[in-house]
């Protein structure tokens, strides 16, 4: 496996100011001495040897290059890996060698929404945004053909495979509390946190042999398919609806038990068995009803 390695270019702006006006003012020299010349070898080996500096100094020129903020350039000799500049300015190298650009900015990859199967078989549209930037130039350019392609492809395989390992939402109750949804089962709608470093280490672990550092992942769509979308939606009300009545019975119950504590310990009243079952039934009525009760007054004897 290539690794990045550092390379240590020489200063373009050294080149320019002392090197390249030193070969063009030989080149120069030679070519203005053989004009000068009464002819003969000694002109055309003057000519000559000026025409070749000034070639030399142009194809020098070649070897420059610049760095800009947060951009690396590879370069190799002949096929072979020489090194990486990351030092930002203008540099200059052998002009054989090959210098490419690459980018080591934060870059954003928001994925297409995926259809796929969760972890109870029910079909789910989901889709992530992926946060990634190279940190390895030479693997990046080097261990696979193309490294945005390979980020896009193995981003959005993580996220297939990470989907069918959670169920969407959990609709499991607790045992003993009807309605109670166990918050224990991990799921994709609930557990945001823990299902995005899920998919962080899903989708680094794909990207490791491309020089690539995830810096975050998340879910971005979320949703039940279209064919199971409003069947869904009504089992999630009905969970609601459940869990609502349990609170407004177990309110109801602990109101009743109150009153009648009350009621005995102030001596308000004697009831007997079935008068309180009476009461508690009324109070239930009254209290775990969804519309307003009417009452009825009764103006005789209670009995």
């Amino acid at each position: 496996m290539i690794k990045e390695i550092p390379f240590s270019p020489k200063s373009g702006l050294q080149y320019l100011l002392v090197v390249a006006p030193a070969f063009l003012a030989g080149g120069l020299t030679c070519l203005i001495t053989g004009a000068n010349s009464s002819g003969g070898f000694q002109t055309g080996f003057f000519v000559i040897l000026g025409l070749i500096s000034l070639i030399c100094v142009l194809f020098t020129l070649i070897g420059l290059f610049a760095v800009a903020p947060n951009e690396a350039r590879a370069l190799t000799l002949f096929g072979k890996y020489k090194g990486t500049v990351h030092q930002t300015g203008l540099w200059w190298a052998n002009p054989f060698m090959a210098k490419a650009k690459i980018s080591v900015r934060v870059r954003n990859f928001d994925s297409d929404k995926l259809k796929v199967n969760d972890h109870a078989g029910n079909p789910i549209e989901i889709g992530a945004v992926v946060v990634w930037k190279v940190v390895d130039t030479a693997e990046a350019l080097f261990e696979v053909d193309d490294y945005e392609d390979f980020v896009k492809v193995q981003s959005e395989a993580a996220l297939r495979n990470m989907a069918t390992q959670y169920p969407y939402d959990s609709h499991e109750e607790r045992e003993g509390n009807a309605g109670e949804l166990d918050t224990d089962v991990i799921a994709l709608r609930s557990h945001t946190q823990e299902i995005a470093a899920k998919l962080k280490d899903e989708v680094q672990e794909r990207l490791d042999k491309a020089g690539v550092d995830v810096i975050e992942a998340r879910i971005s769509h979320l949703a039940y398919a279209q064919e199971i979308a409003s069947a869904m939606l009504q089992r999630q009300q009905a969970s609601a609806i459940i869990a609502a009545r349990t609170k407004i019975v177990d309110g109801a119950v602990g109101m009743v038990e109150m009153a009648l504590d009350k009621l005995s310990a102030k001596q308000i009243v004697e009831l007997d068995e079935e008068r309180k079952a009476q009461m508690v039934g009324n109070l239930l009525v009254v209290l775990c009803g969804d519309k307003n009760t009417q009452p009825v007054v009764n103006t005789g004897s209670i009995y």
